[in-house]
C-alpha cells in the first residue's frame, strides 16, 4: 500500500502505497516521452531521406534537415501549417500509410500518457488524503523481516484485520511483500519524524520494531515515543545488554531474540519434550497457543481454574498483570483480560473468506 516517490529525501512527500505493484509515474512518463521523441526523429529521418518528393511553398529552396524536422513536428502534433507538403506521389502513399500512424502513435503516447499520469499522481495523492484520515488506532511494524512477517501473520490470526497493519521497511522489495500480504507499507528510514507522520504513529495503539541493528532500534524507539506516548512499543533485539537502552527509550516490551533462542535450544538440550512444548506454543495454528482474549460474562466471580477448555495462566485487571499465582488473581472480574493456553485452532472457512478478501 505504499512507497516513497523518487526523491524521497529531497524533500518529496511519501505516499501510502497500496496492495498493489506500480510503476513510479515521473519514471513511466519519461520512458514515454523517450519513445515519443523516436517516433519524432523517425518521422523526421523518413522526411529528410525523401526530402527531392517534398516542396517548401514559402521559400522555394528545397527541404533541408531543418526543415524535415519542422515539417515531423507539425505534423505528428497535427498542427499541419501546409507550408512544406508532398509533392510526389510515393511521398503521399508514405504520409498515409506510414506518418499517418506515427502521427497517431506520437499522439497517444505523449499527450495520452501525460493526462493518465497527472491523473493516476492525482488520485494517489487523493487516496492517500483519505487513508490518512480514517487510520486510527493501528498497529505500525517497522521492518518486515523474517521478525516482523511472523509477528504480521500473528496479529492476523489473533484477529487484527490487514487494514489495520501498517509496516515501514527501506528495502523495496519489503514494501512489495508487504503489498502482495494486503498491507498498507510505507518505504523510507523509520527513524525520520516526516515518515513517522504520514503513517499516522500519532494514532497507533501498537508498534513492534523488529529491525536488524540495535542501534537503529533504539533510535527508532526514541523516535516513536516522542511522537506517541502512550501506544505500546514492543522492540525486538538482538544482544541483552541492550534491552536497558531499549528501555530507557520508552519500549512498553523487550524481546531478546538471541537469548530467547538460546533459552528454547537449552530447554531443548535438557528435555526435547520440554523444548516441544514450548516451540509448540510459540508456533501458531497447531497444538498449543497463547491467547489473550476479554473474560466473559458467566465467568465473572470465578477462579481461573474453573474456565472450561483453556489453561488461564494470567490476567490483565487495571492495565496491570497478575500471574495465576498471584493472591489478587483468585477470582475473575468483568472487564479482566485472561491469557490463557489453549488448544490451536484451525481457521475456519468465515476466516479464510476474509483474509482472502483483505488480500
Amino acid at each position: 500500500m505504499a512507497k516513497m516517490q523518487p526523491g524521497g529525501r529531497g524533500g518529496a512527500v511519501s505516499l501510502v502505497s497500496l496492495p498493489r505493484i506500480e510503476i513510479s509515474p515521473f519514471k513511466e512518463l519519461a520512458r514515454r516521452a523517450v519513445i515519443a521523441l523516436a517516433l519524432l526523429g523517425l518521422t523526421t529521418l523518413i522526411v529528410w531521406l525523401d526530402r527531392d518528393a517534398y516542396i517548401d511553398n514559402t521559400g522555394q529552396d528545397g527541404v533541408s534537415l531543418i526543415d524535415a524536422l519542422y515539417y515531423a513536428t507539425v505534423t505528428v502534433t497535427t498542427t499541419g501549417y501546409g507550408d512544406i507538403t508532398p509533392i510526389a506521389p510515393h511521398a503521399r502513399l508514405l504520409n498515409a500509410l506510414i506518418i499517418t500512424p506515427l502521427r497517431v502513435s506520437f499522439l497517444v503516447v505523449l499527450v495520452g500518457t501525460t493526462i493518465e499520469v497527472l491523473a493516476n499522481q492525482g488520485s494517489r495523492s487523493i487516496k492517500d488524503s483519505m487513508w490518512r484520515k480514517r487510520m486510527r488506532n493501528h498497529v505500525v511494524v517497522i521492518g518486515y523481516g523474517t521478525k516482523g512477517r511472523s509477528a504480521v501473520n500473528t496479529l492476523r490470526r489473533q484477529g487484527t484485520p490487514a487494514d489495520k497493519i501498517v509496516v515501514i521497511d527501506t528495502d523495496p522489495n519489503s514494501i512489495s511483500d508487504a503489498n502482495f500480504d494486503g498491507l498498507a507499507a510505507f518505504q523510507g528510514d523509520a527513524t525520520r519524524r516526516d515518515l513517522l507522520r504520514r503513517a499516522e504513529i500519532s494514532k497507533a495503539k501498537g508498534v513492534i520494531i523488529s529491525l536488524d541493528k540495535d542501534g537503529t532500534s533504539i533510535l527508532a524507539t526514541l523516535t516513536v515515543r516522542q511522537l506517541n506516548p502512550t501506544a505500546g512499543v514492543v522492540v525486538s533485539v538482538r544482544e541483552h545488554e541492550n534491552v536497558p537502552l531499549v528501555r530507557q527509550s520508552g519500549a512498553s516490551s523487550v524481546v531478546t531474540s538471541s537469548e530467547t533462542v538460546g533459552r528454547l535450544l537449552g530447554l531443548s538440550a535438557i528435555g526435547p519434550d520440554l523444548g516441544a512444548i514450548m516451540q509448540d506454543m510459540l508456533t501458531g495454528g497447531e497444538g498449543l497457543e497463547v491467547h489473550q482474549r476479554q473474560a466473559e460474562p458467566h465467568e465473572a466471580g470465578q477462579p481461573p481454574s474453573a474456565v472450561q477448555g483453556e489453561r488461564v495462566i494470567g490476567l490483565i485487571r487495571n492495565g496491570t498483570l497478575r500471574r495465576f499465582y498471584d493472591q489478587t488473581a483468585s477470582r475473575i472480574e468483568l472487564g479482566d483480560e485472561l491469557i490463557v493456553v489453549r488448544r490451536a485452532q484451525a481457521p475456519t472457512s468465515k476466516d479464510l473468506l476474509r483474509f482472502a478478501a483483505e488480500e
